[in-house]
């Protein structure tokens, strides 16, 4: 309520008239306001923040790509007993961490590729398990409470593997050095009353299937709690972490069409709770199977804008046995093929290059041999999915 007051004269005397207002409806909707206001600014915090680690991570991934080619030629050429190859090991493994690097940036920014499809948590789940136990000291104690009846969810398997292991990494160092307990728990559960998420929106009513970790480390306060997941953002000393591990998970979440909640007590530990929807479609089985021999003399067109790109690309094809014309300009490409269009059995070419696109020129090139075989190539694109591709040839 909202009191106010009012002197007046009556029979002489002074009266205090007083007056309380119900604002209740009133509050409700200032409070509604600055809730949405909140989230319309964290949205474009998230999507600025992310345009731009998108961006940065894309050049980046070429650059990465030109380290790790190289790397793997020259260890191919040296001997196993050479000190040079230990150091090129290095070089090789420590490109390879930075593209782990990469991927979380684009996961952040929702710029990575993807592949949904039917799957079971339960199999995920004892596999990260068994990677975990295989790391963890003696001192913290793994234990799940998986119900291997729960149903089926619409997901990328690869991220969510990413989402387990960021939890369960941040679990661990939450409790350092001293004895302790992680615990992940599945289940299935019906939501019929409003829950809301890390973002304030509230989840849909709906079954959903319940992933819990949690661990018995040190917590944190509510000024903590409440930055967790913004981008950057590390209790960590230098060199001990990105603080991107829990703003890529929620971002894979919110990809999923699910949400994450998040509760800590200080001294007691941290709960992280993950809602992802059921569905009712039947499981997908895997039928691709490796190519037992990857040798060939076919003669391969590749073509990419990036110059260190092409060589690594090229140099490998050689090796494997193959014949390669190789172009950065996708214009040159185009002039070569339309002069020997009956000799290129397999047209390899980036997605994205300047003047002309990947796809464009196989367009081009599909105008004088529509029988010709393409791989195109792209770290990301608005414009060109699976489904796309397939509809294009």
């Amino acid at each position: 309520c909202m009191y106010s007051g009012e002197i007046i004269e009556l029979h002489g005397s002074s009266v205090l008239l007083s007056f309380a207002h119900d604002i209740t409806e009133q509050k409700k909707a200032l409070l509604e306001r600055a809730s949405l206001e909140r989230q319309l600014q964290q949205a474009m915090k998230m999507e600025a923040i992310g345009t731009l680690a998108g961006g940065i991570a894309h050049d980046f991934n070429n650059i990465l790509s030109a380290i790790l080619g190289y790397g793997q030629l020259a260890l191919e050429q040296t001997a196993t007993e050479s000190p040079v190859y230990s150091d090129l090991c290095q070089v090789i493994q420590a490109g390879t961490r930075a593209s782990d690097l990469v991927q979380q940036i684009l996961a952040f920014s929702r710029q990575g590729q993807e592949e949904f499809r039917p799957v079971r948590l339960q199999p995920l789940i004892k596999e990260v398990a068994k990677l975990l136990r295989s790391t963890m000291p003696a001192t913290i104690n793994l234990r799940l409470d998986v119900d291997e009846k729960s149903g089926t969810i619409l997901a990328d398997t690869v991220q969510l593997h990413q989402v387990l292991m960021n939890l369960c990494t941040n679990a661990r160092q939450a409790i350092g050095n001293r004895n302790g307990t992680i615990d992940i728990t599945l289940k299935e559960v019906t939501i019929t009353q409003p829950l809301y998420a890390v973002d304030n929106n509230p989840l849909k009513y709906g079954s959903y299937l319940e992933l819990k970790v949690s661990d018995s480390g040190a917590g944190m306060p509510p000024e903590i709690l409440a930055r967790i997941f913004d981008p950057f953002f590390t209790t960590r000393e230098k060199d001990h972490g990105t603080g991107l591990s829990l703003a890529v998970t929620h971002g894979i979440i919110a990809k999923h069409q699910g949400a994450i909640t998040v509760d800590s007590i200080p001294g007691k530990g941290t709960f992280f709770c993950i809602y992802l929807p059921i569905i009712d479609s039947p499981m997908l089985t895997d039928t691709t199977s490796p190519a037992d021999n990857l040798y060939g003399e076919e003669h391969i067109l590749l073509v990419d804008d990036e110059s260190m790109l092409v060589e690594i690309l090229e140099r490998a094809l050689r090796r494997l046995g193959y014949e390669v014309s190789s172009f950065t300009n996708s214009q040159e490409a185009l002039n070569f093929f339309m002069s020997y269009p009956n000799t290129i059995d397999l047209l390899v070419t980036d997605m994205t290059m300047p003047g002309m696109t990947g796809l464009v020129m196989f367009k081009e090139m599909r105008k004088i041999r529509p029988e010709l075989q393409v791989i195109l190539c792209t770290g990301y694109s608005d414009a060109i999915d699976e489904d796309t591709a397939k509809l294009e040839g």
